[in-house]
């Protein structure tokens, strides 16, 4: 699956980081070649819940409450509504650069 990572991160946020967006792509890794898992999806509750607890908890160390962090990820989805496919690199840059944990993969 040949995706350009960096021009879909960047039409949301149009100054980002490429070593970041490489770095995310090198921690999604063996995820961004399947289709399914390559992308998100707000309307599944579980997948919420991964993404809070696996990318938020326990890759940027964040320790806001569950509740926090739900809404971050809700209002990426809300700010990615119009795209019929919600891709999984721009949905956690957009969540680290909210945070402030880009650096986390731009090394």
């Amino acid at each position: 699956m040949a995706e350009d990572w960096a021009a879909d991160v960047k039409k949301y946020a149009p100054n980002a980081d490429d070593k970041a967006i490489a770095g995310l792509v090198r921690y999604l890794g063996i995820a961004l070649q399947n289709r399914d898992s390559a992308l998100v999806s707000f309307s599944d509750k579980e997948e919420v819940v991964r993404v809070r607890d696996n990318f938020l908890k326990k890759k940027l160390g964040l320790t806001a409450s569950d509740a926090e962090l739900d809404k971050a990820v809700l209002a990426v989805g809300e700010k990615l509504k119009a795209d019929r496919s919600k891709n999984r690199v721009t949905v956690y840059y957009l969540l680290a650069d909210q945070f402030g944990k880009l650096s986390a993969f731009s090394a």
